[in-house]
């Protein structure tokens, strides 16, 4: 046989040869691969998300997606961040580029590329101007610091800045031994993001199974055994102190019996009042916002005060936005107007030695709730710095726009010293059907859902009562029911029961007294205000354990009304 021919026939032997050693090969990386990827601790070793960014900023351990500017006492901090992170309520008004930042002591103006700013109304000048870049306001970190006592932590290796906000806490911990294995999940068999050496600090921010995920000063981030940590004390971030409200202090175990002194033309004469046995508070009407420039018109009387203080009883000065939705939608709608009611409302707190300031808002566009809300967040560090205490009144919660769906009562009731509910008008003035101005039952759910559902404490929430009632008047028009109705005080119903000699029947659907009777052809219905229902309202108030009772008005109470309203205090 040829050469050529032994060296043809050799030639299908060495290629089997040679895919028998590639499919060796390849069984043995296969297996290399699988006993690193499912035996072996993975070595490889890979970035964070957040590697090559400016300043990269990180809250509870996590990038958060923004950067700060500037550095040391020139940082400035993203306005979006706080807003999501520090306080949602920080307000941005675009018209004037302002920013708004409020506590329970202080309020922060601020304005973009500008270092006169405004603390609680008086100027002031910032180290460093708030700036916009890139179409972000940015902050600057020390006056955040100042507020709300953030802790702000920078590195100068990789540029991260961690933050904390007041009363947050983590967990300390320390590297064991050198080469400990920082990873970007919590198996061995994820990719490494750092190796730490022997020592380093670490925040601890959660526990999974036996894994730490810890953070390291420089930002990175990751899990690590929890074996091979040693635990190094807790990192907390102290709250600013604030010394107690007036409400916290002085009405501490107290119950709030307070009456309206409705003023529509002139205050009352003093002398005729008698001592409202019982009433701590009077609460008369006299301020009301009258422009869109948020300017504020009084009614107040020098001599009403030395009455009411005379006899032990505060003043709540009432502050209303004259029931006109257009004027409030002007008059709240910037921080300069607001400033200006609440400027003037400090003067008058002044000028007539004002206790608190009741806020009275009705009739308001929904869409301008938040502008509410806002206005009370303001008003809230100005009047606390004048020791006044600070009330609001809402409605029950109802589907109505203009009067009750504009009130965010959770956010305001953390603002306030005290929410008083006007659990009253359950059946209005024209309502189509006759009925009961405030049922015991309806009174008793407005109350629970505004505990329950908006998280209002008991110890804030006001029992608002009338003492009014409607003579309600039914008669037949072409087939149809006619209903129309007239507001009266006690006394006049009393006088009606005697003279007609009427015998009222407890009504178990309302807890009230009723009567009806028949005048020139006309049913007349009456759902009394008397002892009976002052009481039960009282004891619901107890039940409740709410911080006491409104009434509305004075000038409505009969024979008997503040005897019975004050076995509130008993």
């Amino acid at each position: 046989m040829s050469r050529r021919l032994k060296s043809r026939r050799n030639r299908p032997a060495r290629r089997g040869g040679f895919l028998r050693k590639l499919a060796g090969l390849l069984i043995i990386a296969a297996g290399a691969c699988a006993l690193v990827l499912f035996v072996l601790p993975n070595p490889f070793h890979t970035d964070p998300e957040w590697k090559g960014k400016d300043k990269p900023i990180f809250i509870k351990g996590e990038f958060t997606g923004y950067s700060a500017s500037g550095e040391g006492e020139q940082l400035l901090l993203p306005l979006p961040l706080l807003q999501k992170a520090v306080d949602p309520a920080i307000r941005y008004e675009a018209g004037t580029k302002s920013v708004i930042l409020t506590t329970d002591r202080k309020l922060l103006l601020m304005q973009a590329d500008k270092k006169a700013a405004a603390l609680n109304n008086q100027p002031v000048q910032l180290r460093l101007a708030p700036v916009e870049k890139g179409g972000v306001t940015l902050l600057p970190a020390e006056s955040l610091k100042n507020l709300y006592g953030l802790d702000v932590q920078e590195n100068k290796d990789t540029g991260a800045v961690l933050l904390m906000t007041a009363g947050e806490s983590v967990p300390l911990g320390v590297v064991k031994e050198n080469k400990t294995s920082m990873r970007s999940e919590a198996t061995i068999h994820a990719p490494i993001l750092s190796k730490m050496g022997k020592g380093t600090k670490l925040r601890i921010w959660k526990k999974q199974d036996d894994w730490l995920y810890v953070q390291m000063d420089n930002g990175y981030a990751g899990y690590v055994k929890a074996s091979a940590v040693q635990d190094n004390g807790t990192k907390t971030v102290e709250k600013p102190k604030s010394p107690p409200t007036r409400a916290e202090s002085s009405w501490k175990g107290k119950a709030v019996n307070l009456t309206w002194e409705a003023v529509y033309t002139s205050n009352p004469d003093t002398s005729s009042l008698g001592t409202l046995k019982g009433v701590n508070v009077v609460s008369p009407t006299w301020f009301n916002i009258v422009d869109g420039q948020g300017n504020v018109r009084s009614q107040g009387d020098p001599a009403y005060v030395t009455w009411a203080h005379a006899k032990d009883k505060e003043v709540w000065g009432l502050l209303s936005n004259s029931f006109d939705a257009d004027l409030t939608t002007k008059a709240l709608s910037t921080y300069e107007n607001r400033m200006r009611t609440i400027e003037q409302m400090m003067e008058y707190a002044d000028l007539y030695g004002l206790d608190g300031i009741n806020i009275d808002f009705e009739n308001v566009y929904t869409d301008d709730g938040d502008n509410v809300t806002q206005f009370v967040r303001e008003l809230r560090p100005m009047a606390q710095a004048k020791n006044l205490i600070l009330s609001i009144d809402v409605t029950p919660k109802s589907n109505s726009e203009m009067w009750s769906l504009f009130f965010d009562r959770r956010a305001l009731g953390e603002l306030v010293d005290f929410m008083i509910v006007m659990a009253y008008d359950e059946h209005w003035a024209s309502s189509p059907v006759a009925g009961s101005v405030a049922s015991l039952s309806w009174s008793q759910t407005a109350m629970e859902r505004i505990l329950d559902e908006d998280d209002v404490p008991a110890d804030k929430l006001i029992l608002g009562v009338p003492l009014y009632t409607r003579i309600w008047s039914e008669q037949s028009v072409d087939g149809k029911t006619k209903v129309s109705s007239k507001s009266v005080g006690m006394n006049r119903v009393a006088t009606i029961i005697g003279t007609k000699k009427l015998k009222p029947v407890l009504s178990k659907e309302t807890g009230q007294n009723y009567v009806e009777y028949r005048e020139n052809g006309v049913l007349n219905k009456i759902w009394i205000e008397d002892k009976v229902s002052l009481q039960s309202r009282v004891k619901l108030a107890k039940s409740l354990k709410l911080a006491g009772i409104a009434s509305w008005n004075r000038s409505f109470a009969g024979e008997g009304a503040w005897e019975t309203l004050n076995t509130i205090h008993k």
